[in-house]
């Protein structure tokens, strides 16, 4: 006979007499044991008063309204059982909107009354999606609501289940989180604003200091010796203070998240042999010998030609002006394996110790250099960085104590661009830029600002082939325009009466004027002010404090271009 203590309780009842019946009470206690646990989970789940349960028939209406639905909309079961549907108690609008929305989905009409539910249901998908709750004082409320069809054993439908939660606290919290989006974004706007407007005052008075600087530096007679001294200190503050006010606004526009670059392909070659003009000179004044890198083929990188040039040159200057006397800075060009170009810089001079190294690029961080001859801001560095991780490239440093150090840029290698142009306009274009009519053209200047005007009127003075004449607003401006036909315009934009952006929309819609270059010549000289002149359509946009270099520069290109323009124009006729 087997050993009961190694059987199970059942297998030894079922050997004794009346075993089979004991065994069978015993499963029955199981079962409704289980019975119990399971209504008692049902209960828990009907009665709880943390989320809505809502059940209806086939036809849409309310059979099952639990705790957790009565306190959330304030009905009693009672008054809404065998009543109302769902929709009922839905904000009218969005069920109408649904409803709307299902249509023309369906490419049908749905029922009114539980047409959104009728349809998911049909197509036997459970829906969750938001939806706003009113309840039975008319207050409302948002909610998040898991619609369910259910299905008897046939799999007809026998009804709907809405399980819902308040979502009020959740809707809160975004709101809050909205308004204070929307707060930083107006205090962004109101600090881009002001750096804007900050920049425009600043300038203004930069520009008569700087320019007449410049103007008495190349006049006739020659300043004297102790009058040239003075004037170099002018200069070499101007554009200092110039340099620190473009630095700190640079910074400033980076860190608001107002500063757009165009990442394009930018050819290396070009951009090298416009840094190496503005670098060498700076170069040969310390008896820095310079050397740059040589491409047998193009070489293109993504990046912003204007801001890739204004790391480079940030780079380059510094390597000069930290040098030693006598020194060399090269510059190397190195394609990795990553398809990234590296640009490196390096210099001869002291170099940079491990702990220096570790503070680059923190903003007004000299690193030990505030009490040298050398003028800085501590800002170049940062600027730089900010603008490379905008390119996403990245810059670096290695240094030496006593070798001396190199800084290094990385972008990505970009495929050359179409070119824009035939051969034909680019020859053309190339014409155009050296034929320029030896008669006294006509310049006009619209400028406000009597410092501005006279110093205008002195660099044109100093061109035999021009002559100047100015009006003191917008509307004279386009006047005077329409009246003498002058081949290229200066326009101020801060202008009394119209700004020099609405003149010059008037002069592009007149027909007899809207040839004529205008370039416009503002201390309004953030980024944006600069992008929104060109594509509002001036020929050309320099910021004040001007330089007399670049302005003769733009007038030589637009009388170039009227000269072109007039050409077309009598071959035409």
């Amino acid at each position: 006979m087997p050993d009961t203590n190694t059987r199970s309780l059942a297998e030894a009842l079922a050997d004794r007499p009346g075993g089979e019946i004991l065994e069978r009470r015993q499963q029955e206690m199981l079962k409704a044991s289980a019975l119990l646990k399971a209504g008692a989970l049902q209960t828990a789940i009907l009665t709880s008063a943390n989320f809505s349960i809502i059940a209806t028939d086939e036809n849409g209406i309310i059979q099952l309204f639990n705790v957790g639905a009565e306190r959330m909309l304030g009905y009693t079961a009672a008054e809404v059982v065998n009543r109302i549907n769902p929709s009922d108690i839905h904000d009218p609008d969005e069920v109408m909107a649904r409803a709307k929305s299902l249509s023309l989905e369906l490419g049908t009409t749905i029922a009114p009354g539980f047409e959104a539910l009728a349809f998911k249901a049909s197509r036997e998908i459970e829906d969750i999606y938001e939806l706003t709750y009113i309840r039975k004082d008319g207050s409302r409320f948002p909610a998040i609501v898991s619609i369910t069809a259910l299905r008897d054993d046939c799999g007809d439908l026998v009804g709907y289940l809405l399980i819902g939660t308040d979502n009020s606290v959740r809707k809160r919290v975004e709101s809050e989180l909205k308004q204070a989006m929307e707060t930083a974004e107006n205090a962004n706007r109101a600090k881009t604003d002001f750096l804007s407007g900050m920049s425009h005052e600043l300038r203004t008075p930069l520009n008569a200091i700087l320019g007449f600087a410049q103007v008495l530096q190349s006049g006739s007679p020659m300043p004297t010796p102790s009058q040239k001294r003075s004037i170099d200190q002018i200069l070499k503050a101007g554009w200092y203070l110039l340099e620190l006010i473009n630095e700190i606004l640079d910074l400033a526009l980076i860190e608001s998240g107002r500063l757009t670059l165009s990442l394009e392909p930018v050819s290396l070659v070009e951009v090298m042999l416009e840094c190496r003009a503005m670098i060498e000179p700076q170069a040969k004044l310390r008896g820095i010998v310079m050397s740059f890198a040589q491409f047998e083929i193009p070489c293109f990188v993504t990046a912003d030609r204007t801001r890739l040039k204004q790391v480079l040159i940030n780079l380059l200057f510094n390597a000069i002006k930290y040098n030693r006397p006598g020194g060399a800075v090269a510059v190397e060009c190195t394609a990795s394996a990553s398809q990234a170009m590296r640009i490196s810089i390096r210099d001869t001079g002291e170099g940079l110790a491990a702990d220096q190294l570790a503070q680059l690029f923190q903003p007004f961080n000299r690193l030990g250099k505030e009490a040298s001859a050398e003028e800085g801001t501590g800002i170049g560095l940062v600027v730089s960085k900010r603008l490379m991780d905008l390119m996403e490239g990245n810059i670096g440093a290695d240094s030496i104590v006593g070798t001396g150090s190199v800084f290094w840029i990385e972008l990505a290698l970009a495929t050359s661009p179409l070119l824009a142009l035939s051969e034909t306009e680019r020859s053309t274009a190339a014409c155009a830029l050296t034929e320029v009519n030896g008669n006294r053209d006509l310049i006009l200047h619209v400028e406000d600002n009597p410092a501005n005007l006279e110093l205008v009127e002195q660099l044109v003075a100093r061109r035999p082939d021009l002559r100047l004449l100015s009006a003191a607003n917008g509307n004279l401006g386009v006047e005077f325009a329409r009246a003498h036909q002058p081949r290229v315009i200066v326009m101020d934009i801060n202008l009394p009466g119209i700004s020099g952006i609405e003149a010059m929309r008037i002069l592009r819609a007149d027909p007899s004027t809207a040839a004529i270059p205008i370039i416009a010549l503002s201390a309004n000289a953030m980024p944006r002010d600069i992008k929104r002149g060109l594509e509002a359509g001036f020929f050309n946009y320099l910021t004040k404090p001007l330089k007399v270099g670049d302005f003769l520069h733009a007038l030589d290109s637009a009388l170039a271009f009227s000269t072109a323009e007039c050409a077309k124009a009598k071959h035409a006729i």
